[in-house]
C-alpha cells in the first residue's frame, strides 16, 4: 500500500476513534467551573475541554471532507469498510459488483479525494 493511502486511512480511523471519545465526552455531565480559580494555572476541566475543543475541531474536518464526496461507492468504502469495519474487502467488493482488485483501486481513489 501506498505511503499516502496509509497515511488517509490512518486519520480515518482515527477520526473513527476520536468521534466515539466525543460522543463519550459530551454525555458527561458538565463540569462546574470554580469561580475563584486561578487563571495562571489550568485545572484539568480545562484541559479537557480544550482538548475537547481541539478533538471536535478534527472531527469537524474531516467530517466537512466525508460529506463532501458525492460517489455512493465511495461513500461505502470510507464509511463502511474503513471507518466502521462493517464488511470484509471481500464481503466489501462483492456488494460493489467487482473484483477484489477492483475493489483496492476504488478504495484507493476514495481515499485520495479525501486530500484534494
Amino acid at each position: 500500500m501506498r505511503e499516502d493511502i496509509k497515511q488517509i486511512r490512518d486519520v480515518l480511523k482515527e477520526y473513527a476513534k476520536l468521534k466515539k471519545e466525543l460522543a463519550n465526552f459530551s454525555q458527561l455531565a458538565s463540569p462546574a467551573m470554580d469561580s475563584v480559580s486561578c487563571h495562571v494555572h489550568k485545572n484539568g476541566v480545562e484541559n479537557s475541554l480544550v482538548h475537547y475543543t481541539d478533538q471536535a475541531y478534527k472531527v469537524k474536518k474531516i467530517e466537512d471532507a466525508l460529506n463532501s464526496i458525492d460517489d455512493p461507492r465511495y461513500q461505502f468504502i470510507l464509511h463502511d469498510y474503513i471507518m466502521n469495519k462493517n464488511y470484509s474487502r471481500g464481503e466489501a467488493s462483492r456488494k460493489l459488483g467487482v473484483s477484489v482488485r477492483g475493489f483496492n483501486k476504488i478504495k484507493n481513489k476514495a481515499l485520495r479525494t479525501l486530500i484534494e
